[in-house]
């Protein structure tokens, strides 16, 4: 059988999986702390604003955050709340 029978599956991200809602608020809280910011109001600022510059480039943490919808975060956010005082 010649190689150009066959099929090739193509994959433009590779096989990479998307970090869920609760890994990017942590990794983003994680980069915060360690910029000695206040994560809770940087975050807020961000989640409010959508303004990335609230969010620093440290480990990654401002391309990471943008990888979800403000929306999601936030619902990450009451969901985990909710949780908690049920």
């Amino acid at each position: 059988m010649d190689s150009m029978d066959k099929t090739v599956k193509f994959n433009v991200k590779g096989d990479e999986q998307e970090a869920s809602a609760q890994e990017i608020l942590l990794t983003v809280y994680g980069a915060l702390q360690e910029k000695d910011y206040h994560p809770v109001n940087q975050i807020v600022g961000y989640l409010l604003s959508g303004d990335p510059a609230y969010i620093p480039r440290h480990n990654n943490a401002r391309s990471l955050v943008r990888k979800k919808e403000r929306d999601e975060l936030i619902e990450e956010l009451v969901r985990f709340y909710m949780a908690g005082h049920r």
